[in-house]
C-alpha cells in the first residue's frame, strides 16, 4: 500500500469530517500535524474553519508552512478547503493585513455590507452560509463533466478577490453580493472555498477525483 493522503491537523478546521468522507470513498488518509508526514504524502488536504491570521499563525508555528509549499512545488496533489484555499494567496485583509502561503497572487476580502444580489431585495447576509451555484471558468480535473451549475455548501466570511492575475488558475466562480472565486487549480494544486465533505455526493465525487490524482501520481513502490 502507498503513502496515504495527509490530512493536515493544525488545531483548525473539520479534519475528522474530511477523513471520514475519504473513508466513504475508499481513500487511505491519516490526521497529522508532523512535517515529516507532510513530506511523504502522497496529497495533502489542508482544511479550514476560523480566523485567516490564526490559520497562519498555527501553520507556522507547527513548522508546517514550508513542508507544504516544498510539497507543492514538487508536485504533490494539494487540497485547499475553504480557509485551506485562502492561504494559498498573497495576503488577507481579516484583522489587518496578514501574509499567506503567496502560492496565488491576489488578496482575500471581506463581503461588503450593504451588498445586494441581483433580483434580491435585501442586503446579504454576512457570514455567507449555504448552498450556492458555481460557474466554471477554466478546466480543472475535480470539477469538469457534470459540475457545471452545481450547488455547494459555504461557510465563509471573507474570499478571495478575482484579480486579473489569478485568472488563469481560477477553475470556478460564485457570486455573493460580489462575484469571488469559488475553485483554483495550478498543476497538481487545487482548492475550494465551498467545503465537499458538507456537499453531498458532488462534493465526495470531488474527494473522489483528487484521491484519483494522488494514486496516479505517487512514486511506484521499491
Amino acid at each position: 500500500m502507498g503513502a496515504p493522503i495527509v490530512v493536515v491537523d493544525y488545531g483548525m478546521g473539520n479534519v475528522r469530517s474530511v477523513a471520514n468522507g475519504l473513508g466513504s470513498i475508499g481513500a487511505a488518509s491519516r490526521l497529522s500535524g508532523d512535517p515529516a508526514d507532510i513530506a511523504g504524502a502522497s496529497g495533502i488536504i489542508l482544511p479550514g474553519v476560523g480566523g485567516f491570521p490564526e490559520c497562519m499563525n498555527a501553520l507556522n508555528a507547527a513548522g508546517l508552512s514550508e513542508p507544504i509549499k516544498e510539497a507543492i512545488a514538487r508536485g504533490v496533489p494539494y487540497l485547499g478547503i475553504c480557509l485551506g484555499l485562502q492561504v494559498l494567496f498573497e495576503a488577507s485583509e481579516e484583522f489587518g493585513a496578514t501574509p499567506g502561503l503567496g502560492l496565488l497572487p491576489g488578496r482575500i476580502l471581506k463581503f461588503p455590507q450593504g451588498a445586494r444580489e441581483e433580483g434580491r431585495s435585501r442586503d446579504i447576509r454576512i457570514p455567507h452560509m449555504g448552498w450556492n451555484e458555481i460557474c466554471l471558468e477554466n478546466p480543472s480535473p475535480l470539477l469538469d463533466g457534470g459540475i457545471e451549475g452545481q450547488h455547494f455548501y459555504f461557510v465563509h466570511s471573507y474570499y478571495a478577490e478575482l484579480s486579473d492575475a489569478c485568472r488563469p488558475y481560477i477553475a470556478a466562480t460564485c457570486s455573493y453580493g460580489v462575484p469571488f472565486i469559488a475553485s483554483v487549480r495550478k498543476d497538481r494544486l487545487f482548492a475550494t472555498q465551498f467545503h465537499p465533505e458538507k456537499s453531498g455526493a458532488r462534493g465526495l465525487e470531488i474527494l473522489k477525483r483528487f484521491a484519483g490524482i494522488c494514486r496516479e501520481t505517487a512514486p511506484a513502490a521499491p
